[in-house]
């Protein structure tokens, strides 16, 4: 299995700004998952007794499909139905996708709280009514942040979602609301630091 280290470089390769906004341009593989996805079935409890991405990332999405995280690439997109991230509150299901390598969800809605600790962790989400219908698995998509843009790679037909608003474009840039508190409050420090 690669480090994460490696991982994160890879996936940091693929995600480019596209502007000095909010935007960012992501393209990956479509990882197709259904409805009502729950923080137990992205990671399991029996493997939240620590929060960091390498403890996590090998268990990620273990409980939906046994073998679907040797199967994601650093840089995928998750594409999934209705109510994704539904069941506890835990963080630790960002953190173990963002491990694993994911690196924006398109989802037709999501829970309230899972949605709020993705943003904060630094991992793009967004709401698209018709993607799920449209996209197969591993299929190569596109995602514009900034623009609510989701391209269909293969075809170039384009979707459209509810764009990230500037305070997110904001935690995606610095990589999550911690990061950019430090670079906040710290003098010098930029986010990401």
């Amino acid at each position: 299995m690669k480090s994460v280290v490696k991982m994160k470089h890879e996936a940091e390769e693929r995600c480019s700004n596209v502007d000095r906004g909010r935007a960012l341009r992501i393209s990956g593989r479509v990882i197709k998952l259904g409805h009502d996805v729950d923080t137990d079935r992205i990671i399991p409890a029996r493997y939240c007794n620590s929060f960091a991405q390498e403890d996590l990332a090998p268990h990620a999405l273990e409980d939906y499909d046994p073998g679907l995280a040797n199967k994601i690439r650093p840089g995928d997109v998750i594409v999934a139905g209705e109510n994704f991230g539904c069941g506890s509150s835990r963080e630790h299901a960002p953190v173990a996708l963002l491990g694993a390598g994911i690196r924006c969800i398109v989802a037709v809605s999501f829970a309230r709280i899972f949605y709020r600790n993705a943003l904060n962790l630094g991992l793009p989400v967004l709401v698209c009514e018709h993607a799920f219908d449209v996209f197969e698995n591993f299929e190569e998509i596109v995602v514009e942040t900034g623009a609510g843009k989701i391209i269909k790679a293969g075809t170039g037909d384009v979707l459209r979602a509810r764009p990230l608003s500037r305070i997110a474009g904001d935690l995606m840039r610095a990589g999550g609301l911690a990061s950019l508190v430090r670079a906040m409050t710290v003098p010098g420090r930029e986010p990401g630091d």
